[in-house]
């Protein structure tokens, strides 16, 4: 069973043609200015940067950053949504690996 902090195992390109690189948009500088606690340096780190901006110069009608908020959540939502489909492939890889071997031997 692969666990939270396991790199995976298997090339992730193993059954696409395509696929994207996820890339930060948010840099270091950024996020150190920022102050972000580490928890929140993530892909969704540029949208929790505008998130707080918009906060600081609407303060206090902050109720006027929904949008903001709701761009930042559904961030981490569908960020949530892809590593958990990443944990569950490397699952199954690993299990198919396993049941070749065994067939193998």
């Amino acid at each position: 069973m692969p666990g939270p902090d396991v790199v995976p195992s298997f090339d992730p390109m193993l059954g696409f043609e395509t696929r994207k690189e996820r890339v930060m948009i948010a840099t270091q500088e950024e996020m150190e200015s920022a102050k972000l606690p580490l928890e929140d340096r993530d892909y969704c780190a540029h949208k929790l940067l505008t998130y707080h901006s918009c906060r600081a110069d609407k303060f206090p009608f902050v109720y006027q950053c929904a949008h903001e908020k709701h761009d930042y959540l559904t961030c981490e939502y569908e960020d949530y949504v892809l590593r958990m489909k990443e944990f569950e492939r490397e699952r199954r890889l690993l299990e198919r690996q396993k049941r070749l071997n065994k067939a193998a031997a």
